[in-house]
């Protein structure tokens, strides 16, 4: 379903996800202060304003109130941050999203009232860590500490073996849950762990980050 989007806070991180959102399908309205920044992004989002998201009369006359989903993913002054957070809270936009630099930011943006608070950097380090190391990871999501969804590329042996056979699947001997098999054009969901791998194949599995590392020790 479409949604209307409200992103204020334009540099790496805000611009791409502006940009994302919509790419799959959002109507998104930009915001920063900074004039460059603004016009950096004008052409690949629905709309965009340069404007102070920290003054309550501008965020009423960008009419933020119809918006569904608001993301404050300013940088650099975390008063400007909290600031923000609490007024679009205060008009009334029904989720916000608020991005945090650390564990103290993070707390004070959920005691005034983010409904969800996210660390970009922190993930970020997380997933090219698990990337560097791993050879086979593809793409990394932390979901809890030590613990992930991973994409992998199929490692040479597995092929012309089953998921059972690898020891995959719930009742395995990893630990490590395939969510779904991509193949070419065709994705395999809950795949069952009589599906045998192919060459080509991208796995997608969550489970332990030890598990993960020694299947792949492993299969090598």
């Amino acid at each position: 379903m479409k949604k209307q989007v409200l992103v204020i806070g334009l540099d790496r991180f805000g611009a791409s996800l502006a940009k994302t959102l919509v790419n799959i399908g959002h109507e998104v309205l930009a915001v920063d202060i900074d004039e460059k920044k603004v016009q950096s992004v004008a052409p690949q989002v629905t709309r965009s304003v340069q404007a102070d998201a920290t003054d309550e009369v501008t965020l009423k006359t960008l009419g933020v109130s119809n918006f569904d989903v608001a993301i404050v993913s300013i940088e650099a002054a975390i008063q400007n941050s909290v600031l923000s957070t609490i007024l679009l809270k205060r008009l009334g936009v029904p989720f916000v999203v608020a991005r945090a630099s650390n564990d103290l930011h993070g707390a004070i943006l959920e005691k005034i009232g983010a409904d969800k608070v996210v660390y970009p950097e922190r993930e970020m380090g997380s997933r090219v860590a698990h990337e560097l190391m791993l050879r086979d990871v593809l793409d990394y999501i932390p979901v809890y500490y030590n613990y992930g969804v991973s994409k992998l590329a199929t490692p040479p042996h597995s092929v012309g073996q089953t998921l059972s056979e690898l020891g995959l699947g719930r009742e395995g001997k990893w630990g490590l849950a395939v969510l779904l098999i991509q193949r070419g054009k065709e994705v395999i969901v809950t795949p069952d762990r009589a599906e045998m791998v192919k060459q080509g194949d991208v796995l997608i599995v969550a489970g332990g980050d030890d598990k993960l590392e020694q299947f792949l020790h492993e299969t090598d």
